[in-house]
């Protein structure tokens, strides 16, 4: 096996500089990746290969090598497509993950945006690596970014990312990219003339202070959107080369209610949990529909109401249905709508342009586990509501533009239905591998790709860790803070899950959880 230094190849007369460059030389094999050998697990620097998987992309497929950093854990994919190996000019992007966006549908940012616009740029010129880094919040966390978050919309925008951070104690950045270097090392990349897709200058600067080469950097940038205006407007104003946002003509929206800031407090009943932040995520609304509240209806159609528009195809307007508490469901035409903006900027219709689905996001830190619980809730919970739950897992691989939109399509699911009902919530568990971590899931991806392992429950024999290691009892937990009472209509992929997750189904019944509707994704939709 490549890689291994045996005492008997070491004659014992042998001078020290003999014994010096024999262990440099094992030192070089050993830190290279060799495809042959499925066991091999290259280490270099503070970082530690662990799985390789083909990834299958709306745009192509790219092969993911997934690394891990053996000091902070977090976890590193790099995406490479085509001849990455070749030589020559490479494309990247080095970035950072956002969950909001790339998971939850958030538009408060440009992040998505720039993850898939990269994907396709690489794709396109037919050669290149994308580094998927887990570092949310520029290498905060989630907790810390959503106090951010929390302080910047209580200040109705008067407060930018980067004065919330320096409020709580934090520097602007605390992102490191040691580890691209270390697998550029262990990818054999290092000679590779970089061509960087960034707004950032202090990502080209990282990168060459780590001895890469970068022939030269490509701005991705997106037209602004109200909910992400101020944002960008600040990343503009601290270095980031962004024009739109200073030349853009459209209003910064602002969240429905009044943020309060809070002090951390721990949960009475389980103070493992301490809540952290609370505010207004705004999430894009599915195929274009849009939801209307008695109030908004005001604004929007102030003089003759919408029944004329319905017949008229210049309006912009497709349809109208009513829902519950006295709101409307509007699919709108965008194109049209937005052609008639650019007829009339001041028209009250065209607002229907900008009115996401306003969620709060409640984030709990774990002071067991280190993981943050993230729960989504919408509308008002009423006493006598049946609100609409649902546990979502997502894997670190869906916040790519995967073929297989399945994952996504269950959330997007989910959010239709708390939308039709008026109030619910969502707890993400983002925690891969059924709770056994990213790791896992990607070398139980691997094992199935090369045919060492026939499905997911051997790959985890051989793994050696439980099939399920998902914390129900915590997810629970943690929701029920946001429940008017036990009674719920809860969201599931299909009725055989409640047989094939026999913890969940056990958890549920702990927590007194009473499902009064099971809403399956699976089984054929209905009309509202």
């Amino acid at each position: 096996m490549k890689g291994n230094l045996k005492g008997s190849d070491v004659p014992p007369h042998a001078h020290n500089s003999d014994l010096v460059r024999q262990i440099e030389e094992f030192i070089e094999s050993a830190h290279q990746y060799h495809p042959e050998d499925d066991l091999d697990r290259p280490a270099f620097g503070v970082t530690l290969y662990i799985a390789k998987t083909k990834v299958e992309m709306q745009v192509g497929t790219f092969t993911a090598y997934i690394f891990q950093d053996i000091i902070h854990k977090g976890y590193i994919v790099a995406l490479a497509y085509g001849g990455y190996n070749q030589g020559g000019e490479l494309y990247t992007r080095i970035h950072s993950s956002c969950v909001t966006s790339e998971t939850l549908r958030g538009c408060d940012c440009d992040c998505v945006q720039q993850l898939e616009g990269a994907i396709q740029k690489i794709a396109e010129t037919g050669k290149g690596v994308l580094f998927y880094l887990l570092q949310e919040g520029r290498g905060v966390g989630y907790t810390a970014k959503a106090r951010d978050r929390m302080l910047v919309q209580a200040s109705q925008d008067t407060v930018s990312t980067f004065d919330a951070y320096r409020m709580l104690g934090l520097r602007k950045d605390y992102r490191q990219y040691r580890n691209i270097r270390d697998i550029c090392t262990i990818l054999s990349l290092m000679k590779a003339d970089w061509v960087v897709l960034t707004n950032n200058p202090d990502k080209v600067e990282a990168l060459q202070g780590l001895g890469l080469n970068v022939a030269r950097s490509e701005s991705l940038e997106y037209e602004p959107q109200p909910y992400n205006l101020a944002y960008l407007k600040s990343k503009a104003e601290s270095g980031h080369e962004l024009k739109n946002p200073k030349v853009s003509t459209l209003e910064s929206v602002q969240t429905p209610e009044l943020v309060v800031p809070f002090k951390p407090r721990a949960i009475e009943n389980a103070r493992r949990f301490v809540y952290m932040a609370r505010y207004y995520l705004p999430i894009r609304p599915v195929d274009d529909n849009i939801v209307v509240t008695p109030g908004d209806y005001q604004q929007v159609f102030p003089q003759n109401g919408i029944d004329d528009m319905l017949d008229d195809p210049e309006s912009g307007i497709l349809s109208a249905e009513n829902l519950r508490n006295n709101r409307l469901l509007i699919e709108i035409d965008r194109a049209v709508l937005d052609a008639r903006r650019l007829r009339n900027p001041e028209d009250p219709v065209c607002r229907l342009l900008y009115m996401p689905y306003w969620f709060k996001a409640h984030v709990y830190f774990d002071i067991v586990s280190g993981n943050d619980f993230v729960v989504l809730t919408h509308g008002t919970m009423k006493i006598d509501d049946y609100p609409v739950v649902r546990i979502q897992s997502e894997s670190i691989m869906n916040r790519f533009p995967l073929q297989n939109t399945d994952n996504r399509v269950k959330y997007i699911r989910t959010l239709e239905e708390i939308i039709d009902y008026g109030s619910g919530a969502i707890i993400l568990n983002y925690h891969d591998g059924r709770g056994a971590g990213f790791g896992a899931f990607a070398t139980d991806r691997m094992m199935m790709q090369e045919g060492s392992s026939a499905n997911s429950k051997e790959s985890y024999q051989k793994l050696g860790v439980g099939y399920d290691e998902r914390d129900y009892d915590g997810l629970f937990i943690v929701l029920k803070e946001h429940l008017p009472s036990n009674r719920i209509q809860m969201v599931m992929n299909s009725p055989t899950s409640l047989v094939t997750k026999p913890e969940y189904a056990e958890a549920l019944n702990r927590h007194a959880l009473e499902v009064e509707n099971w809403i399956f994704l699976d089984e054929p939709t209905t009309e509202r």
